[in-house]
């Protein structure tokens, strides 16, 4: 639970930041939260079905 409220902070902070950013820097940024993102809700889907 810390981890997705870490998770959340740190996209308010980008979000807030990605206004200022280049166009490449934010799809890089963008695609690494979604890349976390999903390995992390396969990582708990597999932990529930155990």
């Amino acid at each position: 639970m810390l981890f997705i409220v870490a998770a959340l902070m740190l996209l308010g902070v980008a979000m807030g930041s990605v206004a200022h950013a280049p166009l490449p820097v934010s799809l890089v940024a963008a695609a690494v939260i979604g890349v976390w993102l999903a390995l992390f809700a396969v990582r708990e889907r597999r932990a529930r079905h155990r």
